[in-house]
């Protein structure tokens, strides 16, 4: 049986084309709706156009422009062809916002599926307003653990409408010490974890970097919680400097990262390796620091070298890289495979859907996928928890090239199919 939203669609959608045809309703209204010609499917779509995290959507129009001509023909469903209407609104990097634009398009834009990507400062909010109003939810860009524990998510239950696919702390924190053990520097970390949704995880005492460090024969200096955007790092510096940390890690906004980056060396902290989540993905942030860009590292969830290719349109990784370059003028940045993925998982869906009128069918859809997309397999019947499947990552650095700057994979050890591009070097 459906959710009580779904319910109440096909009546809708069955009171428009009957009074259409009653009332001979006016042209202007929008007419796969008020003549039921062709049926419509709508897709909401949630990401942080504006804000300290806009880096991560960047690639937005490139992707959202190429999907939308993909559908402009519609996708097919048990014989029917249903046109298909992509709503995206800016959560302008703030939880609040991201939980009421999801909300605006699940109870005024009545959108049939949401998907989001972004941090779990998008992905978490907007998956809530789903779970609450029963409508089917795919989001992408955020390590599993904040996605499902932060959200209250308990083992062997999870949600019901609400599925996610990226890695998790388990695959960063491997990608990180199969980085560092190449680098050959002494063991000593220092932590620069927010007070965040990402920073509490990452920094967790159990389900973080703390215990599988340790075990690595590492020591973990955190100072502790910082507030996001603050001005002044003086306090992590000072401890990193004490315990002669070579290494520095974290999960941080770009703008903090600068911040710390620039006091760093007024204060003449120079450690050896700065592998930092999140701040360093982008090409941006990487060249709006000049040459102390040089030499920082990061994960690397995707790039043109990831041997996949999208079921959607049939290109490689490496031509959709170059095709978002050579539309846009600027460098490949990682988010753009995981925001056509969103869209490859939901055609997916929508074709092996056995009824789109009813959302628990959408959400029994999903649940069985089994797809192989641009960024890696999709599959959520291989967990690793309810609600959740894993996308492959590894880890590299930024090394300049004349005056850009290639961001190299180095580290590759979870995933060699992923091939090595370049070696790492010390700062």
């Amino acid at each position: 049986m459906g959710s009580k939203l779904s319910l109440l669609r096909p009546n809708r959608r069955a009171f428009m084309a009957g009074s259409a045809s009653a009332l001979a309703m006016p042209a202007i209204l929008h007419a796969t709706r008020a003549y039921a010609a062709e049926p419509v499917i709508r897709i909401g779509h949630v990401s942080p156009r504006t804000g300290p995290l806009a880096g991560f959507a960047e690639a937005d129009d490139y992707v959202l422009e190429a999907i939308n001509a993909k559908f402009a023909g519609g996708l097919e469903n048990n014989g029917k062809r249903w046109a298909v209407e992509i709503i995206s609104k800016d959560s302008q990097s703030n939880p609040n916002r991201a939980a009421e634009v999801a909300s605006e398009l699940i109870l005024d834009d009545e959108v049939d599926i949401i998907v989001a990507a972004s941090t779990p400062d998008t992905v978490n909010p907007v998956s809530d307003q789903a779970e609450a109003n029963e409508v089917p939810c795919i989001t992408t860009d955020c390590p599993w653990q904040p996605y499902f524990f932060g959200r209250g998510g308990v083992p062997g239950q999870g949600f019901a409408s609400t599925y996610h696919f990226f890695w998790g702390l388990e695959d960063v924190i491997a990608a990180f010490l199969d980085l560092w053990g190449k680098a050959g520097v002494s063991k000593t970390v220092g932590g620069l974890f927010p007070n965040d949704a990402d920073g509490n995880a990452w920094g967790d005492a159990e389900l973080g970097f703390p215990k599988p460090l340790a075990a690595a024969g590492y020591t973990l200096v955190d100072p502790g919680r910082y507030q996001p955007l603050t001005d002044d790092f003086s306090a992590q510096i000072s401890a990193f400097r004490d315990a002669n940390c070579e290494i520095v890690t974290g999960n941080m906004i770009p703008p903090d990262f600068a911040t710390f980056w620039a006091q760093s060396a007024q204060q003449g902290f120079a450690p050896k390796v700065v592998t930092i989540g999140k701040a360093l993905l982008f090409p941006s942030v990487i060249e709006s620091l000049g040459a102390r860009g040089d030499g920082l590292s990061s994960e690397i969830w995707w790039s043109p070298d990831h041997p996949f290719a999208s079921s959607l349109t049939g290109v490689s990784a490496r031509e959709l890289a170059e095709g978002y370059a050579a539309a846009t003028g600027r460098p490949w940045t990682q988010p753009i495979g995981f925001k056509h993925a969103l869209f490859e998982v939901v055609a997916d869906v929508i074709a092996r859907t056995a009824d789109l009128e009813d959302s628990q069918a959408i959400i029994a859809a999903i649940a069985d996928t089994q797809l192989s997309t641009i960024v890696g397999e999709v599959n959520w019947s291989k967990g690793p928890i309810n609600n959740v499947t894993k996308t492959p990552l590894v880890a590299g650095q930024w090394q300049r090239n004349g005056e850009a700057f290639d961001l190299k994979i180095t580290a590759n050890a979870s995933y060699p199919d992923i091939p090595l591009t370049g070696e790492m070097k010390l700062l």
